[in-house]
C-alpha cells in the first residue's frame, strides 16, 4: 500500500533528510586514500546519534553497519570493514540513512578516492546525470515507468549498465515502502504519481555488464565482470509545486558541514 504523505508530514521529513545529507557529506569529506570503510561508518554513527537521531541501516535485517560502504566493483550493500582500506583511484558508494523525528531519510552518492580515471569519472557523473533526470519525471500525473525510462535511456545511451535486480522505494515512517522505483521502464507504464508520495530514486549503473551476484555475506551486490559501479540517491517527495527533494542541506546544528555529496 502506498502511503500518501500531507504537506505537514513531508514538511517534518525534511529534518530526516537534512540529517541524512549532513551524514553523507561527512562520509564524503573522510573518502581518502588510508582511511578504511569502517573508520567512516563509525564517525557516522556518532554524527546521527549526537544529534538525536537513529542510524536507520543500524541492525535492519542483521545489517551490521551504519552506512553501506561500497568499494569499486560492489555495486550495493557493501559492509564497512577496518580491512577495507581505501586506496587513490578507488570509488566509494557511501548510503546513508536516518530516522530523526520518526520519519527516515535515505540518501546515496559515489565519491572519488583521489584522483580517478576518465573513464570511471564519466561513470560518476553520467549517474548523478541519470538521478537529476528522474527526479525531474516526478511529478503529479506522470507513471513510474517515465522515472525509470529517464534513467535507463541516459545510461545505455552512454554505454552504460543499469541494474535491474535493485530499485528505488517508498520512503516514510520506514525506509523501504510501496511502491518499488526501477531504473529502466517505458514511459506511461506503471503506477501513476500523485502529490504526496515520497520516493527514493537511486540509480545503479555499471561501467560493464549490469549482471551481479551477491557475495556470501548475503548481502554485498557485486558485477559479474569486477568493472566500477556506481549509486546515487535522493529521497524525493512528488508536490503539486514539483519534485522536493528531502535530502537536501537545510538550516540546522548538523548542517555545518562543507563538501561530499550534492
Amino acid at each position: 500500500m502506498i502511503r500518501i504523505k500531507s504537506p505537514e508530514q513531508i514538511e517534518q521529513m525534511k529534518s530526516a533528510g537534512s540529517l541524512s545529507k549532513a551524514a553523507l557529506r561527512l562520509a564524503g569529506s573522510m573518502a581518502k586514500p588510508g582511511v578504511t570503510t569502517k573508520e567512516i561508518d563509525t564517525a557516522v554513527e556518532r554524527f546521527i546519534r549526537l544529534h538525536g537521531a537513529i542510524p536507520t541501516f543500524k541492525g535492519y535485517g542483521g545489517f551490521p553497519g551504519s552506512i553501506c560502504a561500497s568499494v569499486n566493483e560492489q555495486i550495493v550493500h557493501g559492509f564497512p570493514s577496518q580491512k577495507a582500506v581505501l586506496a587513490e583511484g578507488d570509488i566509494l558508494s557511501v548510503d546513508t540513512g536516518a530516522t530523526f523525528g520518526g520519519w527516515v531519510g535515505d540518501n546515496a552518492w559515489t565519491f572519488a578516492v583521489g584522483t580517478v580515471s576518465t573513464e570511471v569519472m564519466g561513470l560518476l557523473e553520467c549517474t548523478r546525470d541519470c538521478l537529476k533526470a528522474a527526479i525531474e519525471q516526478a511529478v503529479p500525473g506522470n507513471r513510474l515507468g517515465d522515472v525509470g525510462f529517464a534513467v535507463q535511456s541516459l545510461a545505455e545511451e552512454n554505454g552504460y549498465g543499469v541494474v535491474r535486480e535493485y530499485v528505488g522505494h517508498g520512503v516514510g515512517h520506514e525506509m523501504h515502502e510501496d511502491p518499488n522505483v526501477p531504473n529502466y521502464g517505458k514511459r506511461g507504464r506503471g503506477v501513476r504519481l500523485q502529490a504526496g508520495m515520497v520516493i527514493a530514486i537511486e540509480p545503479m549503473i555499471t561501467l560493464g555488464t549490469y549482471s551481479n551476484h551477491v557475495l556470501p555475506n548475503g548481502w554485498t551486490v557485486v558485477t559479474d565482470d569486477g568493472l566500477p559501479a556506481a549509486h546515487f540517491e535522493n529521497t524525493v517527495a512528488i508536490t503539486d509545486d514539483g519534485p522536493v527533494i528531502l535530502t537536501q542541506d537545510e538550516d540546522g546544528p548538523w548542517c555545518q558541514l562543507q563538501g561530499g555529496g550534492q
